[in-house]
């Protein structure tokens, strides 16, 4: 695993051990498609990296000219990796990382040193595929003043499944599928 562009192109992250099965890293394949879309989105963007597992999607963000990058998981063994993989990047003074359990709530985030002003532009939502818990992270940033008017959400999920056309007040905007992944991009419309 490894970043794909910019500052910190090239760069191997460390990855998760043979142990630790509640981190699935976004292939590398993937993780260069996605980018790709999201060309004009990343430069400058305030990013919310939502069970970011290694943090390689955040990293990546920020290797390619994202503002800053907050980063959250759950797990102690997930906080400790993307710590290190920060480090790796040179990207600390740009990066928050908070160990919390995002299905209990994500009112944390309105605090603010969770938060970026003026609310996250591009956030990734990357639940464990078996949990079916992108619709709900989707629907609690809805009711928050989380994401900026016009932001984009990228939910990760099983390719196989199926997420709404709108999620009040997301719409869908896109759909792409590599291998096993499916990811599904919605804009916040400006209110």
């Amino acid at each position: 695993m490894r970043i794909i562009a910019g500052t910190a192109r090239g760069r191997r992250l460390c990855s998760p051990g043979s142990g630790t099965f509640d981190i699935r890293p976004t292939s590398d394949r993937a993780r260069e498609a996605l980018f790709s879309i999201l060309a004009g989105e990343v430069a400058g963007a305030r990013v919310l990296d939502l069970f970011a597992g290694t943090g390689a999607l955040g990293l990546e963000a920020l290797s390619r000219g994202a503002e800053s990058a907050v980063f959250v998981d759950k797990g102690r063994s997930a906080v400790g990796l993307i710590g290190k993989n920060i480090q790796l990047c040179g990207f600390w003074e740009k990066s928050v990382v908070l160990q919390r359990d995002l299905t209990r709530s994500l009112s944390f985030l309105q605090q603010p040193h969770a938060t970026a002003a003026g609310g996250f532009s591009l956030v990734f939502i990357d639940p464990p595929y078996k949990t079916m818990l992108a619709e709900t992270i989707i629907l609690e940033l809805g009711k928050r003043e989380i994401v900026s008017p016009g932001g984009l959400l990228v939910a990760e999920s099983r390719s196989s499944g199926q997420l709404p056309a709108e999620i009040s007040p997301f719409s869908l905007v896109d759909k792409r599928v590599y291998g096993e992944a499916g990811f599904w991009f919605y804009r916040k419309m400006n209110s």
